[in-house]
């Protein structure tokens, strides 16, 4: 069954069963109404009726009016316990056992019955200072059943005319509903199928909105990362392809004769260098690869960041005074963070590395905090990053004026956001690149 035709079930069936509940209290709290205004008529009459009985209008002369109003009445008389006036339409048996078996000094009566018959019954004492005697007036609930019945019958019509309005109502609410969800579903057999450019956006609000923007979030993502795994594959392909083309050259010119003496020996030193290139690139991927799978090659600890880049300072040293690059760090708030110290120290080397590489006179290595983070800016005053490269410059196989391998960066991002931290690129102070490690 469809989800569609599931709401409309379950909130018709709800609203239906709610009504029908309605329907049976107000019928049920119905002829109590009835019954209570219909004694409160009585009690008016009775308080008329009372007026006249002792004077000289003959009560007899409200007979026709007591018949036409469908009202019997007698009068008793407590002191004696007899029955002193009551409608030529009422039997006395009927009524002596009204008398005997009913409480004459209470109003609050229930229906009487005569065994055929149920009655609505007032009972009002007749100047109660003075007398000792009780009005009795009956009316059939004959007339209330009937008015409860026409009520009902109506009732009735408004209720199954309400569960088609309701019916109609749950199927159109339903539909709004459902249908941003059917056209979610349309939209994600596209991302299934790879077919980001025909995705197309949903009318839709609230949670539903949230899960479509969710949605195209995902495929955009998605898209990106296939684009950059397609551009990745192509990129090493192109990287490995180069150093094994010259190992092949020049194995293939000393199996040939063709390079003998100095010539054989630097082709054995370049296809040495390559070798050693091919093999970094290889282990740089295969880095790359277990820093986005594997888990367990991290083991966070707690360190001091004074310690952390005065390490990174030390092993950088050496290709500083190379390059005749001045070196510099400030550590304004020693922290501690927890993270794999090795891993965190290698993707700081990487930055350290590529801004010595494009520095002129100087690098500066800065820890600050600010605002419940630590800040690790890493600042040179070379040429700087072109600016439609920045975008990218994180990416795999992405190099720069004087890069190596490509990968060097991309390394260093994934180790960063695997501690839960960001790393940017920016434009330094000193002219060059600033790169920011945020943790």
């Amino acid at each position: 069954m469809k989800l569609q035709t599931q709401l409309t079930v379950a909130f018709t069936t709800l609203l239906v069963v709610t009504m029908l509940f309605v329907t049976i209290a107000i019928h049920s709290l119905l002829l109590d109404v009835l019954i209570q205004n219909e004694k409160d008529q009585l009690a008016e009459k009775g308080e008329l009726l009372a007026q006249f009985l002792y004077s000289e209008v003959a009560p007899r002369n409200f007979s026709d009016w007591l018949n036409d109003e469908e009202v019997y009445l007698f009068i008793y008389n407590r002191a004696n316990e007899q029955v002193m006036l009551y409608s030529s339409s009422l039997e006395v048996s009927t009524i002596e056992t009204w008398v005997n078996r009913y409480d004459l000094t209470n109003n609050n009566q229930p229906l009487w019955s005569d065994g055929e018959t149920e009655y609505v019954v007032s009972i009002l004492p007749i100047y109660p200072e003075l007398l000792n005697q009780e009005l009795v007036l009956i009316t059939p609930l004959g007339d209330l059943q009937a008015v409860q019945s026409v009520f009902f019958n109506r009732l009735v019509i408004v209720f199954m005319f309400g569960v088609i309005v309701i019916a109609i109502l749950s199927h159109y609410l339903t539909m709004r509903l459902v249908t941003p969800l059917t056209q979610l579903k349309h939209q994600l057999k596209k991302v299934e199928k790879r077919q980001f450019d025909a995705l197309e956006r949903i009318k839709a609000t609230g949670e539903i909105k949230e899960v479509e923007e969710s949605m195209v979030d995902m495929a955009r993502a998605l898209e990106r990362y296939m684009k950059s795994q397609q551009q990745f594959f192509q990129n090493a392909s192109h990287e490995l392809k180069t150093p094994l083309m010259t190992i092949q050259g020049y194995a293939e010119g000393i199996k040939d004769g063709v390079f003998t003496g100095e010539e054989e020996a630097r082709g054995l030193e370049v296809m040495t260098q390559e070798i050693g290139r091919l093999k970094k690139i290889i282990n740089e991927m295969i880095l790359l690869a277990k820093l986005d799978s594997d888990e367990t090659i991290y083991h966070d600890e707690t360190i001091y960041i004074s310690h952390l880049i005065q390490q990174a300072i030390d092993r950088a040293i050496p290709l500083a005074t190379d390059q005749q690059i001045a070196l510099n760090h400030k550590v304004i708030d020693d922290l501690t963070v927890v993270v794999d110290e090795e891993k965190v120290l290698r993707a700081l080397m990487n930055v350290m590395t590529n801004a010595i590489r494009h520095a002129k006179t100087q690098v500066l290595v800065e820890a600050r905090h600010e605002q419940g983070r630590l800040y690790i800016t890493v600042d040179d005053d070379g040429d700087g990053i072109d600016e439609a490269l920045m975008p990218q410059l994180f990416d795999r196989f992405i190099k720069g004026k004087g890069g190596e391998t490509g990968l060097g960066l991309a390394i260093s991002r994934a180790i960063i956001e695997r501690s839960n931290g960001t790393i940017e690129v920016a434009h330094s102070p000193s002219g060059g690149a600033r790169f920011t490690i945020i943790l």
